[in-house]
C-alpha cells in the first residue's frame, strides 16, 4: 500500500480545506498519515481513514529553542525507519523543511513561491489547489469547486433544545491563530450585534459561538436575549451546533470551515480576502465581498495584510444586506431546495430583484 504523510498543523480552516485532497490520496489506495497540531486534532480525528499524529505546535511555534527541538526529536523517532512514497509540507515557509528532514520519501513537496506547480494560485480555491498539488494533476486536468469532505458522522447537538423557529449561529469574533491576530477579516461586532436583534424581533433563536479568546465580544451583546457559549463549547461540540443551525453567519475565519463539513446554510462575509479561495463549495453557501470598487481588493497576500486601519472593504457589508440572504436561504430550506454556493461581490441588497 502506497503511504503518504502530511504535515499541516492548523489552523482549523486550512487542515479542513485539504482534507478532500487527502481524502482523494486515500481513494487511490494510499495510508494517509497527518501530523497536526492539538488544535485541529479533534476534528481530524473524525475521519477514520487518516491515521493521526499530534503533536505540541505551541512548544513547536512558540515555545523555547529546547522545546521545539524535543517536539522535532520525537518526531523524528516516531517516523525513523519508515518511508513514504509522498511526503507533503503544505507551508511555504523552508523552516518547515526541518520536521521532515530524516524522512523517506519518494516525492517530497513544500509550497513554493516561485515554483508555479507548488503555488496556492490566487483566485482559485484552495481545496481544489490543494488537490492539484498532492495528486501532481496538471492544472488543466484538476476538478474546480471540489466539495469539502464531511465526517462520516457528526455527534448530534445535545446542548440546547431545537427551537420552535430556526437557529441562527452568529460568529463574531475569531480570525486569530497561534500567531497572530488577523483583526481585517473580522466583520466589525457592532454589525453583529445589529444583526443580532433584528433577528431576535423576528423570533428567531441566536446563538453565539467562538473560542476561548473571543470572550472580548460577549459583553457587547449582554443587552440582548441571545444564547452565548463563545468559550463554552470544545470544537467537536461547536460542529455538532454548527450542524443543528437553519444558517450561520461568519467572517473569514475557522468556523466558516467548519460550518462548511456540516449542513447548516453558511452567509460569509469578506473584505481584504478572497472568499474565490475560501467560500465552502457545496450548495446553500453564500459570499458577500465587500469593498468592490477598492483598487487594493484583495489585499491579503498570503502572508500580509495592506497597511489599513479603517478596513473599509468589509464595512461595506451591512445588517440589511445579510438578512436578505437569511431570508433567501431560510426560503430555500422550507421549499427543501438548495442554492448553488455564490459569491456577490455586489451584494443583493443592491441588486435589482
Amino acid at each position: 500500500m502506497p503511504r503518504a504523510l502530511l504535515i499541516k498543523l492548523g489552523a482549523i480552516g486550512d487542515c479542513i480545506m485539504a482534507v478532500p485532497a487527502a481524502h482523494a490520496l486515500h481513494q487511490q489506495g494510499y495510508q494517509v498519515d497527518w501530523v497536526c497540531g492539538q488544535a485541529a486534532a479533534p476534528i481530524l480525528a473524525l475521519y477514520p481513514w487518516i491515521n493521526l499524529h499530534v503533536i505540541d505546535d505551541h512548544a513547536l511555534l512558540r515555545g523555547t529553542p529546547v522545546q521545539r527541538i524535543r517536539v522535532i526529536l520525537a518526531l523524528w523517532r516516531r517516523f525513523a525507519g519508515q518511508s513514504f512514497d509522498l511526503c507533503a509540507t503544505l507551508y511555504y515557509d523552508s523552516r518547515y523543511k526541518l520536521i521532515t528532514l530524516p524522512i523517506r520519501a519518494r516525492r517530497k513537496v513544500l509550497l513554493s513561491h516561485t515554483d508555479r506547480s507548488l503555488t496556492l494560485l490566487p483566485g482559485r480555491h484552495h481545496t481544489d489547489e490543494y488537490l492539484r498539488i498532492l495528486t501532481g494533476r496538471p492544472d488543466g486536468e484538476t476538478p474546480a469547486r471540489t466539495p469539502p469532505v464531511a465526517p462520516t458522522s457528526i455527534p448530534p447537538s445535545t446542548l440546547l433544545p431545537q427551537p420552535a423557529k430556526h437557529r441562527i449561529l452568529l460568529v463574531p469574533a475569531g480570525a486569530r491563530n497561534m500567531m497572530r491576530d488577523d483583526a481585517l477579516r473580522r466583520w466589525p461586532v457592532e454589525s453583529y450585534v445589529s444583526l443580532a436583534s433584528t433577528l431576535f424581533l423576528r423570533g428567531f433563536e441566536v446563538v453565539l459561538v467562538g473560542g476561548p479568546d473571543d470572550a472580548w465580544a460577549s459583553p457587547l451583546f449582554t443587552h440582548l436575549p441571545v444564547v452565548d457559549l463563545i468559550g463554552k463549547l470544545s470544537l467537536v461540540e461547536t460542529l455538532s451546533l454548527l450542524d443543528s443551525a437553519a444558517v450561520t453567519v461568519t467572517h473569514d475565519t475557522g468556523p466558516l470551515h467548519l460550518a462548511g463539513i456540516t449542513s447548516t446554510a453558511i452567509v460569509s462575509l469578506f473584505g481584504p480576502t478572497d472568499p474565490n479561495g475560501r467560500l465552502p463549495q457545496r450548495p446553500n453557501a453564500v459570499a458577500l465581498w465587500g469593498g468592490e470598487d477598492f483598487a487594493c481588493r484583495p489585499c491579503y497576500d498570503g502572508r500580509d495584510f495592506a497597511a489599513c486601519t479603517h478596513n473599509g472593504c468589509i464595512r461595506q457589508l451591512t445588517p440589511s444586506m445579510v438578512l436578505a440572504e437569511i431570508d433567501l436561504l431560510l426560503a430555500a430550506r422550507t421549499e427543501s431546495r438548495n442554492l448553488l454556493p455564490i459569491v456577490r461581490s455586489t451584494p443583493i441588497a443592491t441588486q435589482a430583484r
